[in-house]
């Protein structure tokens, strides 16, 4: 029996949050070896969350018919770590990309697919704020997004 056919809007939206949580698994790896006490105790839970999505956005896009994206062998870190406050600030950016990826997760017509992307943005806004220490009005949305068009007078 054939998978339904997914729209290729949701399969592209599935991919880029898969990416984003491929991408997770490796900086919290690199993360949580900065890390001791508590907060590699959360940096563990956080990685393990984003085991857990990626493992579920596979099943999500074989379900549709489509072949999940692999791992790359390694990521690009946006900065150098040699530091716990290093570690913290790169969970942190993970988390805030790992959001802005699920945005498009939210804007798929398939309502338990809209659902997922929905807790996975609040769960790594969440995530993000913890590790940051505050919250940011409106998460995974760029500061251009959020100004709008342009008007033309």
């Amino acid at each position: 029996m054939r998978p339904p056919a997914a729209a290729p809007g949701t399969i592209r939206a599935l991919q880029a949050a898969l990416a984003a949580e491929h991408a997770a698994v490796y900086g919290y790896g690199v993360a949580g070896a900065y890390l001791t006490g508590s907060q590699q105790a959360t940096a563990t839970t956080d990685w393990v969350a984003h085991q857990v999505a990626r493992d579920d956005l596979e099943s999500m896009l074989r379900s549709l018919g489509a072949q999940p994206a692999a791992a790359a062998v390694a990521y690009q870190l946006p900065a150098p770590v040699h530091s716990a406050r290093d570690a913290a600030a790169l969970a942190a950016l993970l988390e805030d990309r790992v959001t802005t990826a699920y945005l498009g997760v939210v804007a798929v017509s398939a309502i338990a697919i809209r659902e997922f992307g929905a807790l996975q943005v609040r769960a790594a806004a969440l995530r993000a704020a913890a590790w940051r220490g505050s919250t940011v009005a409106f998460p995974g949305m760029t500061a251009a997004a959020l100004a709008g068009p342009r008007r033309q007078p």
